[in-house]
């Protein structure tokens, strides 16, 4: 095992990874922008190095000083979480070159399945069911237009890099096709500096369903169960659940199935997710892999007792997985609900500013994931989301109610949050009946 990790990231993933390697005995090295010197992280972990200004192209993506601040600290590893430098080929390549181990997969796993393009001319070499679409990216809007209308409208553009919701839009008519792909393929330099699109077919009233994989560096590979994360506002998940409960026993043994294929054909080690869109017939296509710990991790903690911080880090220490396949169980029902600093009274604009007082609720089968406190100045430098509120109940109904008092205990005073936009949401008939697909916010809670 590690004696120290270096955590090269912030907010509530910073403090959960920090909160794993306490648990397993391994020292921790926070590092942090100038803005971000009173976060939690910072204070939690056993050493602090500051790595720049606020702004994240000079600190959490600057991967120089960041790489610095793990040798003189005598950091043995890393852990990126999510966002920032998690799938960046650039980082996971000089980890490697200066012999600090990077807790995630490696260089090549990036490349093949961490671009968007790649993973699905890999899948479709490893005969894995894709969504109908393009085989090669482009840059070129003609180009694309060629692609989208021997497919057939309605299409996706998809970037090819990132995540995240960046860089994607759908066309429904060929008229709006070059003003949409140019817009996104602008959004996707800016946000990865890459500008590689590609094309695939929108599939209608799809589910979004992922499955968590963890493969070890001796062959062994497990799937551990599907999250529901159809819930999404332009194309950003809003509240998950473990499992899909309208997956059937044949539908999640073939999808796992499948999740395994993906992962094994490229040899993965590590955490991942393989992500697909179910139809209304249970038509089933992968989309994209994701090749890092998922901000939506802890509903299947909660479902099969698995912490997948500490096996992200035992298996980068070469450990061997400790359960089979058969060995995992998924025990009841787990939803997520994303909190953000936002108005969603104001097209759900971010929301920065200082929380003057936050109760944190609790009671049997709640978990908050967070690295927010009374006093704290969320900076506007960064994504919007400071916490995740989880709920656990033996099956769905007992989750949703336990979610829903959750939800009515937690107090946030000094900024506006999407606290009273999830209200709304677990209270609408559809999501209680479960009648929902990835477009059922946008045509049901934002008329």
């Amino acid at each position: 095992m590690f004696k120290k990790i270096l955590i090269a990231n912030r907010g509530e993933i910073a403090l959960r990874i920090i909160r794993a390697c306490k648990e397993l005995g391994v020292k921790t090295v926070a590092v942090y922008s100038e803005i971000d010197k009173d976060s939690i992280h910072v204070h939690m972990a056993d050493e602090a190095v500051c790595i720049g200004p606020a702004i994240s192209s000079k600190s959490y993506l600057n991967i120089e000083n960041i790489i610095s601040a793990a040798l003189i600290t005598h950091a043995e590893a890393i852990h990126p979480g999510y966002g920032f430098l998690s799938e960046s080929i650039k980082f996971a390549k000089i980890c490697e070159e200066q012999g600090i181990k990077l807790i995630g997969p490696k260089e090549e796993h990036i490349r093949r399945m961490g671009n968007k393009a790649e993973a699905r001319k890999t899948m479709i070499e490893a005969n894995v069911s894709v969504v109908p679409g393009s085989e090669e990216a482009t840059t070129e809007a003609l180009e694309g237009l060629k692609i989208a209308k021997e497919i057939g409208f309605p299409v996706m553009v998809k970037a090819s890099s990132g995540g995240g919701g960046r860089g994607m839009r759908i066309v429904h008519q060929e008229e709006d096709f070059i003003n949409q792909f140019n817009m996104a393929k602008s959004e996707a330099f800016a946000a990865f500096n890459d500008d590689d699109m590609y094309i695939e077919k929108f599939i209608e009233e799809p589910r979004h369903i992922e499955f968590q994989i963890l493969g070890d560096e001796h062959g062994n590979m497990v799937h551990l169960g599907e999250r529901d994360c159809s819930l999404q506002r332009r194309n950003q998940k809003v509240l998950e659940e473990a499992p899909f409960s309208r997956m059937d026993d044949d539908l999640r043994k073939r999808m796992g199935q499948m999740a395994i294929k993906a992962a094994k054909a490229v040899n993965y080690v590590s955490a991942g997710t393989i992500e697909f869109l179910l139809d209304k017939h249970h038509n089933f296509y992968f989309i994209e892999m994701n090749t890092r710990i998922q901000v939506e991790h802890p509903v299947t903690e909660m479902v099969t007792g698995i912490d997948l911080i500490k096996e992200q880090i035992k298996i980068a220490a070469g450990e061997k997985l400790r359960f089979t396949q058969e060995e995992i169980k998924i025990n009841g029902h787990a939803i997520e609900c994303r909190i953000n600093a936002e108005d969603p009274n104001n097209n759900f604009a971010p929301c920065p500013g200082i929380i003057e007082n936050y109760f944190i609720p609790g009671g049997n089968g709640i978990r908050m994931d967070s690295h927010i406190y009374s006093g704290y100045k969320i900076p506007a430098t960064y994504d919007s989301m400071i916490g995740k509120l989880i709920a656990w109940g033996k099956d769905r109904n007992e989750a949703m109610a336990r979610m829903k008092r959750a939800i009515d205990e937690m107090t946030i005073i000094g900024i506006n949050t999407n606290i009273d936009f999830h209200k709304e949401l677990l209270s609408h008939e559809k999501f209680i009946e479960n009648e929902i697909d990835t477009s059922f916010i946008g045509k049901e809670m934002m008329k």
